[in-house]
């Protein structure tokens, strides 16, 4: 009887013990998947340090935080690599897209304009979106006409009924350095030259 009794327990036991076997694998399967390519792991975190190549990325879940390892970094991150751990750090604006550093944004997200490293929902006075990128550049005003040159035909000033006068205006030096595409600078127009020369030339 006694016999009968402990088999029993014994049975009872291992049926309870088996749910909990069970959970235990699916949490080591579940952590295995979530640590892929770290060196610390924590089954309630993810990753804690990553293979020297990897970038660590942490992003949170209301209050908890969770860390996984990646080659590269996601859209709104950037990659900083360190002596101890490399890891993605979030831009600073949110329509960046992908950044340079903390708050040099390289490409905005839809809707918006990337203006010297900076996202504009429109561009700025002075500037303007350039056909087929979401960029903004500056526009070129250039300074006042000169006055027309005199009218000349092969570098002379008499002795042909037409020839050309042209006249020109100035770039300010920011366009010219930044290499804006401005307008028409130099402008040209047909004149009556005259006809004979002072002297018989």
């Amino acid at each position: 009887m006694q016999w009968i009794i402990f088999m029993l327990l014994l049975f009872i036991s291992s049926m309870e013990m088996l749910p909990q076997n069970r959970w235990k694998k699916q949490a080591s399967a579940g952590l295995l998947e979530n640590c892929t390519g770290c060196v610390l792991c924590s089954e309630d975190n993810g990753c804690i340090t990553c293979h020297h190549r990897l970038f660590l990325l942490i992003w949170r879940d209301g209050i908890r935080q969770y860390g996984m390892c990646v080659h590269t970094c996601p859209p709104g991150y950037f990659g900083v690599r360190g002596l101890e751990v490399n890891r993605c750090t979030k831009c600073r604006s949110p329509s960046c897209e992908s950044c340079f550093s903390r708050d040099f944004c390289m490409k905005c997200k839809d809707k918006f304009y990337l203006y010297k490293g900076q996202c504009f929902r429109q561009c700025p006075p002075g500037t303007a979106a350039q056909p087929g990128t979401r960029e903004c550049q500056e526009t070129c005003e250039p300074g006042p006409w000169s006055e027309w040159s005199a009218c000349t035909h092969e570098s002379r000033t008499c002795g042909c009924k037409w020839g050309v006068e042209t006249r020109v205006r100035e770039v300010p030096e920011a366009a010219r350095e930044e290499g804006t595409a401005c307008p028409a600078l130099l402008e040209t127009r047909r004149c009556r030259m005259k006809k004979h020369c002072p002297g018989g030339e």
